[in-house]
């Protein structure tokens, strides 16, 4: 029986872990300022090997057999393609909107990912869309053209490559979310995860494997340690602990903070200046988010006859 105190911890843990992704970003940034050979690729190979890696072992000493599920051919592939189509496109296309903007526009344009859902339900499983999605679809809409035109609309405010990487990465998020659904029902999320981090992270080896020459500084290792532990270790653990005591629809609530803490930490860290209209295309893009988890209140049962 989870009691009321429980509840509220959790919850307060699960806001805890969608800040810490918030401010993994602005580590991220505060990297890509060092130097120029810091870069999206190798940041997103180095956190996902790592994070994969750490999270395996962590399932071996779970007893999670992390190692047999890979033997399974169909979760494999499965798990493979939620590495490079999910977790993949949700990292880097995320660090190269932080390196070419800030982790504030990259946090707030992957929040238009679970509209990208929403249309492949609809599309491929006929799913019917309430008024209210429709309204949060127009509202983020408008969200994400505030915020690429600071309200001017005969100019973009920021560049069409930072707006082309966001929403890519917002696709990765619906992919990220879609692809493992089946697999999840059977199989460890920390095996999950783990093989999926590190199918992606070998993938990006694969496409580019020369390595920059990375400045080696304790200040450049601090930085990358911060992405991997703030940004996927910790978080990770906290958000899915507390599925066990939280429901589903309160956890995504409560994402509201990662874009929260990426703008106020982007302000205060690096000097953004958020216009007017900034505030409110972010605002709308995440109660529009938001708004999809709103579900619809059961009607009472009668016990009449006909």
């Amino acid at each position: 029986m989870v009691t009321q105190k429980q509840r509220r911890l959790w919850a307060f843990l699960a806001a805890l872990a969608c800040v810490m992704w918030g401010i993994s970003g602005l580590f991220a940034k505060s990297l890509f300022n060092i130097s120029s050979d810091i870069t999206p690729m190798w940041l997103s190979q180095i956190r996902m090997v790592t994070s994969g890696i750490i999270l395996l072992i962590i399932a071996g000493f779970l007893k999670q057999k992390p190692i047999a599920t890979m033997k399974n051919k169909h979760d494999a592939w499965v798990i493979i393609a939620y590495g490079v189509f999910g977790l993949l496109p949700v990292q880097l296309f995320y660090f190269i909107v932080v390196k070419q903007a800030n982790a504030s526009i990259a946090t707030i344009l992957q929040f238009v990912g679970p509209f990208f859902v929403m249309a492949y339900l609809a599309f491929t499983h006929k799913q019917v869309m309430r008024r209210i999605d429709v309204i949060a679809a127009i509202c983020a809409f408008i969200g994400v053209v505030l915020l690429a035109t600071h309200g001017h609309f005969n100019h973009f405010a920021i560049t069409p490559s930072v707006l082309f990487w966001g929403l890519l990465s917002a696709v990765g998020v619906a992919t990220n979310t879609l692809i493992p659904i089946g697999v999840l029902k059977r199989v460890s999320s920390l095996v999950v995860t783990g093989w999926g981090l590190l199918s992606a992270g070998i993938c990006l080896m694969i496409v580019h494997p020369q390595m920059p020459h990375i400045p080696n500084t304790p200040h450049v290792w601090l930085d990358v340690a911060a992405v991997i532990i703030i940004g996927t270790l910790i978080p990770f653990q906290l958000m899915t602990n507390s599925l066990r005591f939280i429901k589903a629809s309160t956890a995504s609530l409560l994402d509201a903070f990662e874009p929260f803490s990426a703008t106020v930490g982007s302000v205060l860290c690096f000097g953004l200046v958020m216009t007017p209209m900034d505030w409110i295309g972010s605002i709308l893009v995440v109660l529009a988010a938001m708004a999809l988890n709103i579900a619809p209140k059961k009607k009472p049962k009668t016990n009449a006859h006909r």
